[in-house]
């Protein structure tokens, strides 16, 4: 079940003997608690790949293109498989060096079905590019499925699907340690 960021605010100050806010930014001290709440998400997000964040964004690949753009992934989405639908077959990581070999040092680089990809880094948007090899010599469906954080919360009816009681504790111990 979702849980607003109110809420969380809420029963952090709680469990610090604070009265409850009406609002997230009501004053100085539930913002900080606010901030801490955050920061404790993003780290039980880091943590583990929860099964309420998977996401699977599909590429489809075009004739003599290796590179491609995992669109709505954000920079901070964590890829679990590569499965190519079209062909029916996991692809495999290979390592930035393979792919320099593969692609740039080769007058023609070998083209078919792909077996191998590798993170090439966020385009200007902030998703994830991705390099395939062989080079696609058709369209494939390359699903790409993993696990996408949540945005960070800002307005207090904001939600999360995380574990209410992980975020909690963790930044109850942060705002224990901040005192």
């Amino acid at each position: 079940m979702a849980t607003t960021y109110l809420n969380l605010v809420n029963d952090v100050l709680v469990r610090l003997r604070e009265s409850t806010v009406a609002s997230v930014t009501e004053n100085d001290y539930s913002s900080l608690i606010g901030k801490l709440v955050n920061d404790a998400k993003r780290e039980v997000e880091d943590a583990w790949n929860w099964e309420c964040l998977r996401t699977t964004v599909t590429v489809s690949t075009s004739s003599g293109t290796s590179g491609y753009t995992l669109t709505g992934s954000g920079d901070r989405f964590r890829v679990q498989e590569v499965y190519d639908d079209t062909s029916d077959q996991y692809l495999e990581s290979k390592p930035t060096a393979f792919f320099t070999d593969a692609l740039s040092l080769t007058a023609s680089p070998k083209s078919g079905n792909p077996y191998y990809y590798n993170i090439n880094g966020v385009n200007s948007s902030g998703d994830i590019l991705v390099r395939l090899f062989p080079v696609p010599d058709n369209t494939y469906s390359i699903k790409f499925a993993g696990f996408t954080p949540e945005a960070e919360l800002s307005s207090g009816s904001d939600t999360t699907k995380l574990p209410k009681q992980a975020i909690v504790a963790l930044a109850w111990a942060k705002a224990i340690e901040e005192r």
